[in-house]
């Protein structure tokens, strides 16, 4: 590792809540994972590369547990500025209703740098805050479990994506997106690696 060195990073989506099959913007709230959530979290584990990396987690219960599961054993570090995009008074509702009331929230392709919910953050510090926390993870590689507005904005800052227009980058449950960081900077996004069958 070292601060000049290469460090490779796994991103993998805390598998599903309650809220997540509703439709429900979760952000900072504490939602655990669904009956079908853990069901499917048992059945699978790390791709070979990964397994035995160290492994660091959003605070949030839904990210600590899935991080659990795949450390297999081993200890988890939980990364504070690892949590969930905060979506102030939005949290809890459906997104679609929200767009339906005309709230100012919208699918992502319209957010830009400067989105941000009542009384939430922007996505400009959500940037900041997560290319911070992923500089302070220790090489040459860890896995990282986190939320899909996380990982998007590391995404985003790998591929120069500025929030405008489609996502170049798919996001998927169920897989380790690798992102590589050269000096603490995200460098590049590999194409993603599905977690394999337990």
């Amino acid at each position: 590792g070292g601060v000049s060195g290469a460090v490779e990073i796994g991103l993998v989506r805390h598998f599903p809540t309650a809220w997540n099959a509703e439709g429900r913007l979760q952000g900072r709230t504490d939602v655990p994972l669904s009956a079908e959530g853990r069901a499917a979290l048992a059945r699978v584990r790390l791709p070979a590369r990964w397994r035995g990396a160290p492994v660091v987690s959003s605070p949030l219960g839904r990210a600590r547990e899935t991080a659990a599961a795949l450390a297999e054993g081993a200890p988890v570090r939980v990364a504070e500025a690892l949590t969930e995009f905060d979506f102030g008074a939005w949290e809890g509702r459906i997104g679609a209703e929200l767009i339906a009331e005309g709230a100012g929230y919208g699918p992502v392709e319209g957010w830009g740098e400067d989105f941000a919910a009542p009384g939430g953050e922007s996505v400009a510090a959500l940037s900041a805050r997560v290319a911070g926390a992923l500089a302070a993870i220790p090489g040459p590689r860890a896995v990282v479990v986190t939320h899909r507005g996380v990982m998007r904005a590391a995404l985003a800052l790998a591929t120069g994506w500025r929030w405008a227009g489609p996502e170049p980058f798919r996001i998927k449950r169920g897989a380790a997106h690798p992102l590589r960081l050269e000096g603490g900077r995200i460098v590049a996004a590999g194409p993603w690696e599905r977690l394999e069958a337990r």
